[in-house]
């Protein structure tokens, strides 16, 4: 299996284990010094930070996966891109779906180095009409 192929496989395999959510198992997949950032310049320290933030954004949410692009930035290192929608429930207990998503996530030696987040959910909670599922 090629660099490229692998990583792929490692960010479904995190993404499995964050939608569990199991962020013991989606850490084990991350370098211990993982740069995470989300929509809005957010850092979030440890994929543990991701648990919470989105415990207090959602009731719940999941991604359904749509496409996976990737390229070989250098030899071993490998940037993999996964875009789709996010499904769930708002704290208020509103169901939402159709949110558009990208993951950028950068995966050297076996391992996410680096993962970018960007999402609609800050448009939609800042107007709740756009909340419009696709029909």
């Amino acid at each position: 299996m090629t660099a490229a192929l692998t990583a792929v496989e490692i960010v479904k395999e995190f993404l499995a284990a964050s939608m569990a959510p199991d962020p013991d198992r989606a850490a084990a997949l991350m370098s211990p010094d993982v740069v995470i950032t989300f929509t809005g310049k957010r850092v979030m320290p440890t994929v543990h930070g991701v648990t919470a933030f989105n415990a207090g954004r959602y009731q719940w949410v999941k991604k359904q996966l749509g496409e996976f692009d990737w390229m070989e930035k250098s030899p071993g290192h490998v940037v993999v891109y996964c875009t789709g929608f996010l499904y769930g429930v708002w704290p208020d207990g509103r169901e939402f779906a159709g949110n558009r998503y990208l993951d950028r996530y950068e995966v050297i030696a076996g391992r996410i180095t680096k993962m970018d987040v960007w999402n609609d959910s800050a448009e939609w909670i800042l107007a709740p009409e756009l909340n419009q599922s696709p029909r």
